[in-house]
């Protein structure tokens, strides 16, 4: 009898919590802030990314998005301290495709971005474009590969350093043309610019919100937009796919997650201010004013978004492990 009335009282507890977690839900946000980790710097292109989201997404929401930045081995910092957050909805983390290619370029990574994570949905998509130096002799993409395969060794591909995304574009391209270049890495997309500029190097693949300046100023030789259709921003330059190299597609998308465990109510909520706020007018303006593109609203979702970085970390995986290069 005791044993019953000891099962009862346990039935009854759980019971108990799961109410208070469903009034919790209910409730959510209140007039309570929730916090966004941005696991890079300040006014890098994450940063200007999360911070157009949140303002637009905030109102959607009905409370205050704080975005803390919290930057450091590559995004990895910051995504394994809402890993660890409590899963109560006021911590989310805003990244980018690091979250694919983590497992592969950290040998001990500290979190799983499949298993440790709740998904709210995709956020925007940031195209990659393949740039030269004035002084390059080819004139477009066409040329441009059999000159790089003549010249290889005299040829360096710059990088704003070890899993960023133009090391990543780097990678990917190299592999496209099965043609290795000498590799340069920097601290960070603006000395990459500054020795492109400059002549000290010949190539980077990078973000157009990081070079659409140098693109309109006409300062740097675009060869290749590096996805499946033109960038929206920038139509005149032509995709690899146009000029003969099909399958080379290397976008930085980017994501906003919560910790595992978060209830599936308040991801609700998460994702249906999200989906408004992709929709709306003045984010994807924003967007489109640095070249970026917000996500159509069914892609701001958490079953997208578990689909789309499940193939980005089976896509980058061998990559990576071809190139044998790691960021620890």
């Amino acid at each position: 009898m005791k044993r019953v009335a000891m099962n009862i009282a346990a039935a009854l507890a759980v019971a108990g919590v799961g109410a208070f977690t469903g009034a919790q839900a209910q409730e959510y946000p209140g007039n309570k802030p929730v916090q966004a980790v941005v696991p890079f710097a300040a006014g890098g292109p994450t940063d200007k990314v999360a911070r157009e989201l949140t303002m637009v997404m905030s109102k959607h929401l009905g409370t205050t998005i704080v975005i803390e930045n919290l930057g450091g081995a590559g995004g990895t910092i910051g995504a394994k301290k809402v890993a660890q957050a409590k899963g109560d909805g006021y911590t989310i983390l805003i990244h980018h495709i690091g979250m694919s290619t983590a497992p592969a370029l950290y040998r001990n990574l500290g979190f799983d971005p499949l298993k440790d994570f709740e998904m709210v949905g995709e956020v925007a998509d940031v195209p990659m474009v393949l740039v030269g130096n004035k002084q390059l002799p080819p004139a477009n993409f066409k040329d441009l590969v059999p000159y790089i395969k003549a010249n290889a060794s005299k040829l360096s591909l710059a990088n704003a350093g070890i899993g960023s995304a133009s090391h990543l574009c780097g990678l990917l391209f190299q592999s496209a043309i099965q043609t290795e270049l000498t590799t340069v890495p920097y601290k960070g997309t603006a000395p990459a610019l500054t020795d492109i500029l400059g002549g000290q190097v010949n190539l980077i693949c990078d973000q157009t919100t990081n070079i659409a300046g140098q693109l309109k100023a006409n300062a740097l030789k675009p060869y290749a937009a590096m996805q499946s259709r033109r960038v929206e921003a920038f139509k005149d330059i032509p995709t690899a796919a146009e000029q003969g190299l099909p399958g080379v597609e290397v976008k930085i998308w980017h994501a906003m997650y919560a910790p595992k465990g978060t209830p599936k109510p308040v991801i609700d909520k998460l994702s249906a201010a999200l989906q408004k706020a992709v929709a709306d007018p003045t984010f994807r303006a924003k967007m489109a004013e640095l070249g970026a593109e917000a996500v159509p609203a069914q892609r701001a979702t958490p079953d997208s978004l578990r689909t789309f970085l499940t193939a980005e970390i089976n896509k980058w995986t061998p990559v990576i492990k071809k190139a044998g290069v790691y960021a620890d």
